[in-house]
């Protein structure tokens, strides 16, 4: 039994087959899936999902390279939003300086994603939810990750935060684990050219992680290159537990005692 804990269900590339992608799910043994929102109208089209599909549920949030597109009072309607019965996470959310914004002078810019990372933040704090966030820097920098544990901080025994995507060293991992927060690993611990993140999920204790596809990006071998489905995080949990030495199953009890306890209540029940 595996929860796919970050996916993007409402992307175009779903739009033909969805509910066969979500039937092969099923039968790789994923029981749950978790598709997370964008922005408000990405968020809108997720929870559309979780009324259409019973395994499927949500979280609702705006991407840092996302917040131009939103108006000032965003955050009312995300309110909104999040009330959803089957909204268990705020995200994703976050601080993003990989991609660079034309037409926006770059301080500005930085700003603008603090303020919104905040936002989303405090909403979290104030419906009981805990967020998925996105952290993403320039090649050989730190100044996103920096950013987002300052901002992080004051939020400390308020909420978790899972680090999705997760493709850092295991000293960062467990800098990220004794703020009381997670990481999430994708196909990339599959990738020939992702030493760094299979030490990280080999090292990394076992309470500390969860498992996502971020589908339809970045599908795992052999399928690299192709859309990514939801079932493929069984093949992300086999390779970590090839590599932490463990059988498959203990990955998917593990993980999925992970979620069950960072993500909302209702979760726990499907």
């Amino acid at each position: 039994m595996l929860i796919e804990t970050h996916a993007h269900l409402d992307h175009p590339k779903f739009s033909e087959d969805l509910p066969a992608v979500i039937q092969r799910a099923h039968d790789a043994g994923v029981t749950r899936i978790i598709s997370i929102g964008t922005g408000l109208e990405s968020s809108r089209r997720v929870l559309e999902l979780t009324e259409r599909f019973p395994s499927v549920f949500a979280a609702v949030g705006v991407h840092p390279t996302d917040i131009v597109e939103e108006k000032e009072f965003f955050i009312n309607e995300l309110y909104e939003l999040a009330k959803h019965p089957k909204v268990v996470a705020i995200g994703e959310i976050g601080i993003d300086y990989f991609h660079a914004l034309e037409g926006i002078e770059i301080s500005l810019w930085k700003q603008r994603q603090a303020v919104v990372f905040q936002q989303q933040l405090d909403l979290a704090c104030e419906l009981g939810l805990n967020v998925i966030v996105h952290q993403r820097d320039v090649a050989g920098s730190i100044e996103a990750w920096e950013e987002t544990l300052r901002i992080l901080s004051p939020y400390t025994g308020k909420l978790r935060a899972v680090f999705h995507c997760f493709g850092g060293t295991l000293a960062q991992a467990k800098e990220v684990i004794a703020l009381g927060h997670l990481v999430s690993f994708t196909g990339i611990v599959t990738f020939k050219n992702a030493p760094i993140v299979r030490e990280t999920a080999a090292g990394i204790p076992s309470e500390g992680y969860m498992v996502e596809t971020d589908c339809p990006y970045l599908a795992p071998e052999p399928y690299r290159g192709q859309r990514a489905e939801p079932w493929h995080i069984r093949l992300v949990a086999e390779k970590i537990a090839a590599v932490r030495g463990i059988s498959l199953e203990e990955v998917a009890a593990t993980t999925t005692k992970t979620a069950e306890e960072f993500f909302k209540s209702s979760l726990k029940f499907y």
